[in-house]
């Protein structure tokens, strides 16, 4: 999407919020003194009226002349709502839909969650500048993050590595720092995508046990499709890739192994890439039982 959205939405709220300060600073003001001498002018040009009709009819022009220009009465109503979803969007929480199912089974194309915004810190909206460290993200953690080879689009993945792990990914086994990740069968699972069954697999990252989809037996090239930074961190082998996470960089992978384009071949996510951790599905429309949390 060519349109920064979080960019449009400060452009409204500067632009109502000084139309607003200027309402209550200058315009307010005039229009009321407007209004009073309109009040005035009625009353003194009314000889010989029903004083009930008389009041009636200055009432009415004192709320014509007191009324505000359209598009100030736009710009100071909208402001408070502009306000509001700023900061929710900026500071706490933002929506994101999947686009695609390289995540399954865990989020599936379609589903709308929320991105905890606070969690990994506080950042200044439009320039994502981090002004406030409050935590860093941890491996097992679904998170949200500008696509390094083009940060106007967002993805969504698992972090697999932190800053100084070495990960390996050989023969379709994950290694975090030497040890193997413990995965254990647990079915299959039917993938929309390309309409066949996958083995589905539990495995253990750290603290967080989820579900990913694997063929063991499909052969799976892993070559990179850019010269990433940081690229001389990474061994491309005949079965698989090595990669020592750099400081202040994280390796991404998605839940659906043989269907993710992830750290394995475009590299590390930088910090002041990320946007925050997924934890809330809010609506599938397609399936609204998905609705809630998960792992």
């Amino acid at each position: 999407m060519s349109w920064d959205f979080a960019l449009l939405l400060f452009v409204a709220l500067v632009v109502t919020g000084l139309v607003w300060l200027l309402d209550v600073g200058v315009l307010r003001g005039r229009r009321r003194a407007r209004a009073e001498a309109a009040a005035q002018a009625c009353r003194n040009n009314a000889a010989g009226l029903d004083p009930a009709a008389l009041q009636v009819e200055c009432d009415r022009i004192y709320e014509r002349a007191n009324r505000p220009s359209w598009w100030v009465e736009y710009c100071v109503s909208f402001f408070p709502v502009i306000l509001f979803v700023f900061v929710l969007r900026s500071f706490v929480v933002e929506p994101f839909r999947i686009p695609s199912g390289s995540m399954l089974p865990t989020l599936e194309n379609g589903d709308l969650i929320l991105v905890n915004k606070y969690e990994y810190g506080i950042r200044l909206p439009v320039i994502d500048r981090k002004i406030l460290d409050v935590g860093s993200p941890r491996r097992g953690d679904v998170v949200v993050f500008r696509y390094p080879v083009d940060p106007s689009v967002d993805y969504i993945k698992r972090v697999i590595g932190v800053p100084g792990d070495v990960i390996e990914y050989r023969n379709k086994v994950l290694s975090v720092n030497g040890t193997p990740v413990q995965r254990v069968r647990d079915g299959d699972y039917y993938e929309p995508d390309r309409a066949v069954y996958v083995g589905q697999y539990r495995e253990q990252l750290g603290e967080v046990s989820h579900r990913i989809l694997l063929n063991v037996q499909a052969p799976q090239e892993l070559m990179p499709i850019t010269r990433f930074p940081d690229f001389q961190a990474c061994a491309y082998l005949p079965d698989g890739v090595r990669c020592t996470v750099p400081a202040g960089h994280y390796f991404m992978m998605g839940d659906n192994r043989d269907n993710s384009l992830d750290s394995r071949y475009w590299g590390f996510v930088p910090d002041r890439n990320i946007v925050g951790r997924a934890f809330f599905i809010w609506m599938n429309f397609g399936s609204p039982s998905r609705i809630g949390g998960f792992e």
